[in-house]
Parts: C-alpha cells; structure tokens; sequence
C-alpha cells in the first residue's frame, strides 16, 4: 500500500513532464528514491527519501501544473491589480 503513493506520484511526474522513463525504486526501509532512465542509464536523481518525502519531492520535480482559474477569478485579480495600481 506504501508503494501506491510513491508509484502516484512518478505516474503524476510523468504525465507533467512527457517522460515515460521516471521510475521509483523502492529500498528496504520504506526509502524510495527517483531515477530517470530515458538515456539508456539508470540516472538518479533524489537521495533515498522516507515515502511523504519522496511524494513531495516528486511533485515539486519538474514543470508544475498550471492553476486553473474561473473568468471570476480572472476578473476578480485584474480588479485588484487596478485598484493597486491606482492608489499609488
């Protein structure tokens, strides 16, 4: 079940950046670390991490998400820019 979360986490990693070649190792200890093997090597590429710690840093590695905002959101931001820009 353990395992679950760590393998989440590089499927999300994979999905953000296009590369299929993310893998997470699992060490005894309940360590985990992330290589990248899309050179034909095995490259590694975190320290051995306890399991929240390599989910965080898997979702903090490579390009994020982009944040979906609503037209309110937008609306709302570009207002408060305006009324920041006018008080000066």
């Amino acid at each position: 079940m353990r395992t679950t979360r760590a393998i989440h986490a590089v499927e999300r990693l994979k999905t953000r950046t296009g590369n299929p070649r993310f893998a997470a190792i699992s060490l005894s200890g309940g360590l985990f670390y992330l290589v990248d093997k899309s050179s034909g090597v095995d490259k590694k590429v975190s320290d051995p991490l306890t399991l929240d710690d390599f989910v965080k840093f898997v979702d903090a590695y490579g390009p994020q998400k982009p944040r979906k905002a609503s037209k309110l959101d937008i609306a709302f931001e570009a207002q408060i820019k305006k009324s920041k820009g006018g008080s000066d």
